[in-house]
């Protein structure tokens, strides 16, 4: 909560982490504080629970927020906390956002409600209620049309930044690069935008993006932390040297539907006690284990312990 007033320090890797399952599907908050303190010890500049990498969709909200409860108790205010609150439903997603602001949390990320494609206006009207029932809370949008079947336009970001001051930035989890450039110009450099795409984060940082919330980094967190840290010290070689090094685990993320890929990994790592994933997702097929065993072993450079006990020598 102690960056909560003052949002422009929410920089750099946000990690989105996922939310850890036992083999019978319950929700495992051993395994969840596990991760969160991996995470920390990794130098992950803040934690993200329940976007799309954590399968908020699956969860009833009683389980996501005694997930937050106990992500907020592993953080302590050590860095920023941003949970996902949002949902299909508004009366879900001001349950959660006002959950994550009586947790602590220093900001929430609010997909935009997926499933019904509403316009621009009610996706304004949206934001904007969210915003209103929460005024001490910042609001980050969550902008992932692949997901939503919708995209929150650069000027109805803008006149949401207008009318709300607690909106103070979005994820942007698209892969058109023109949309980034466009919230930046039409909002102001002032706002807060972070990639969710991991092959775009480095580059968003040229345009002036604040960090990235990236899934990669729950399997490489110390050197998407340190790409961000490196760019920001003027070592822009040496941070494009991890970019490009990072790709092979970006590839393993997406071997199959995400977070699968990166549940499977930690678990062989010992880092989760199951890699349960909920319906409508399916585990990791033989033939995506053998393509994720490859690529780990082409990403090896970037890896840290206990993940490096995957690679052979």
């Amino acid at each position: 909560m102690r960056f909560r007033s003052d949002p422009a320090g929410l920089r750099g890797s946000i990690a989105p982490v996922v939310t850890p399952f036992t083999d019978v599907g319950e929700l495992d908050t051993e395994g969840l504080r596990r991760l969160i303190s991996w995470q920390l010890d990794s130098g992950s500049h803040g934690i993200s629970l329940g976007g799309s990498t954590g399968e908020p969709s699956a969860q009833t909200p009683q389980e996501r927020i005694t997930a937050m409860t106990e992500a907020a108790r592993v953080i302590a205010d050590r860095v920023p906390f941003l949970p996902g609150t949002g949902s299909a439903r508004l009366d879900e997603t001001l349950q959660l956002t006002a959950a994550a602001s009586e947790l602590g949390a220093d900001a929430a990320l609010v997909i935009t409600p997926y499933y019904a494609r509403p316009t621009q206006e009610g996706l304004f009207q949206w934001y904007a209620t969210v915003a209103g029932q929460n005024p001490d809370l910042p609001i980050v949008v969550y902008n992932v049309p692949s997901r939503t079947a919708v995209d929150i336009a650069p000027d109805t970001i803008a006149r949401l930044r207008r009318q709300c001051d607690n909106i103070v930035g979005v994820k942007e989890t698209t892969r058109d690069f023109e949309h980034f450039s466009r919230v930046l110009h039409q909002c102001g450099r002032d706002i807060l935008v972070w990639s969710g795409i991991e092959l775009l984060c480095l580059p968003l940082l040229a345009l002036g993006g604040v960090g990235f919330v990236s899934a990669v980094a729950n399997l490489a967190p110390a050197a998407v932390a340190r790409m961000f840290e490196l760019w920001t010290a003027g070592e822009q070689e040496k941070a494009r040297d991890l970019h490009y090094a990072l790709h092979p685990l970006v590839d393993v993320i997406f071997t199959e539907t995400n977070p699968a890929p990166a549940k499977w990994v930690l678990r062989q790592a010992g880092l989760l006690g199951s890699a349960h994933v909920r319906p409508p997702l399916a585990p990791v097929s033989e033939a995506g284990q053998r393509r994720i065993t490859d690529l780990l072993s082409a990403g090896a450079p970037v890896l840290t312990p206990p993940l490096t006990h995957l690679v052979a020598p």
